[in-house]
């Protein structure tokens, strides 16, 4: 019961915490980029080489994390509403006994 539960928070909260991860990481490295860049503008060309490298690995994590939440959706069982319901009245019995 619990591992389903724990299956059920990585599915459900796992590939969004990833994407808002992701999300902040780019920003920051476009951000940081974009000003090294108005600071040094004879270097923009490297610096805009390093960053889309940088953010390519960034976008990697984001597909790596939307691949693992298909796998655990995957091992997610086939319930229907009343099986969830009778599960969570079976753990509530067991708690308060």
């Amino acid at each position: 019961m619990i591992y389903l539960a724990a299956l059920a928070l990585a599915v459900g909260f796992g590939l969004p915490l990833a994407v808002l991860a992701a999300a902040t990481a780019q920003g920051k490295a476009i951000a940081q980029g974009l000003e090294s860049m108005s600071r040094q503008p004879e270097s923009a060309a490297s610096l805009q080489t390093a960053m889309l490298i940088g953010l390519a690995f960034i976008e990697l994590f984001i597909l790596l994390a939307f691949v693992l939440g298909f796998q655990l959706s995957g091992k997610m069982p086939d319930i229907t509403a009343e099986q969830a319901v009778q599960m969570a009245q079976t753990a509530v019995e067991a708690v308060t006994q």
